[in-house]
């Protein structure tokens, strides 16, 4: 009867603890819910807000809490950050007009964040999974000596993120325990954020005038009156199976046109000067997720298929039929695409 008892009285004394630990770890939650604030940094490129900057204040949307957004460059308070104010579900902007931080080189960037991150004493940074969030953020992260965590396609609480590995053919959830998450998120999961109906205020964030470590020499940019592959709702892609940039554009280029889609190309296609690098998509390349992505040539390897699996409608063509792309396509056609690909233009055209 002795051990009966004996345990009666733990379970009895365990009764009386738990609903006090219950109480202290909600009380906690709701505690750190209050202190919880979070700095979206904003890419601006010619005074315009950059479609990834908006993925960043959607991620931080759903963090919780108060939200300010950062923007740095020349003459910024009348245009990116006034932009900015517009935007749904900022309590405020942080702006500063500095033509060092114009084009956001990194080195230049880096302190300037900083600074601003320790004044405001914010618990998220984050910034969208661009050439810009990219080169940034880990430079951040080193100065603070905290970790990042990259490329995050969820949100599970305040210290818990998706994100996936191995190409995508694996998804990790990481807790973290670092004072201050530094977080970069892909775009084609965070959406949604309205743009209009906003009235945050601008304030003028600190400029530390570090001693510049880069200089801004020039640029040449790929101009198309095609939508922009990133944000495009439908994409027309082509792979090493045109076997020439000359059939590329004689294929590809009129299937496009013809949709109104952006153009877009595997990494194969790309290494062998069939496409413009600006054009590759997948784990090294953009990250898209249209409504179409209709792909001609492509077999589909994992680094490609991390870039665009998340499209909504997937079609390919490919004579080979035991190729991976149509494992994941909705849509798939085995035939000479040299063939396929121009009557299916010439029908698109006929029927529009």
């Amino acid at each position: 009867m002795l051990p009966l008892a004996r345990n009666s009285v733990l379970r009895a004394a365990r009764a009386q603890i738990l609903p006090s630990t219950r109480t202290t770890t909600a009380i906690s939650s709701a505690a750190f819910a209050r202190l919880l604030s979070t700095l979206a940094v904003l890419e601006q490129r010619d005074g315009k807000i950059q479609p990834s900057s908006l993925s960043a204040i959607a991620a931080a949307q759903k963090l919780g809490g108060p939200i300010t957004a950062f923007v740095a460059g020349a003459n910024v308070k009348a245009t990116s950050a006034a932009e900015a104010a517009q935007i749904k579900g900022l309590d405020k902007v942080v702006a500063v007009e500095n033509e060092a931080y114009e084009k956001g080189l990194p080195e230049n960037y880096a302190p300037l964040l900083v600074e601003n991150i320790q004044k405001g004493e914010y618990t998220h940074v984050v910034a969208g999974h661009s050439a810009f969030g990219k080169s940034l953020l880990p430079r951040v992260a080193a100065l603070l000596d905290v970790q990042q965590v990259s490329d995050i396609t969820g949100i599970e609480s305040e210290d818990t993120f998706v994100r996936p590995i191995y190409a995508g053919n694996a998804i990790l959830t990481v807790q973290s325990t670092d004072p201050i998450k530094i977080l970069t998120v892909r775009g084609t999961s965070f959406q949604g954020v309205e743009t209009s109906g906003g009235a945050a205020a601008i304030e003028a964030g600190s400029d530390p005038k570090a001693p510049l470590q880069t200089e801004w020499v020039s640029e040449e940019l790929a101009k198309s009156e095609r939508p922009d592959l990133a944000t495009a709702q439908r994409v027309v892609s082509g792979g090493r199976g045109l076997k020439s940039k000359e059939e590329f554009d004689r294929v590809i280029v009129p299937l496009a046109d013809t949709l109104g889609a952006a153009i877009g190309a595997s990494r194969a296609a790309v290494d062998s000067g069939f496409a413009d690098n600006s054009l590759q998509v997948g784990q090294t390349g953009k990250n898209v997720a249209p409504q179409l992505y209709l792909c001609a040539g492509i077999s589909g390897a994992i680094q490609h298929l991390a870039g665009m699996k998340d499209s909504k409608v997937i079609a390919a063509i490919n004579k080979d039929a035991d190729a991976p792309i149509f494992q994941v396509a909705d849509v798939g056609l085995v035939g000479d695409l040299f063939e396929k690909v121009p009557e299916l233009t010439e029908k698109l055209k006929n029927q529009a």
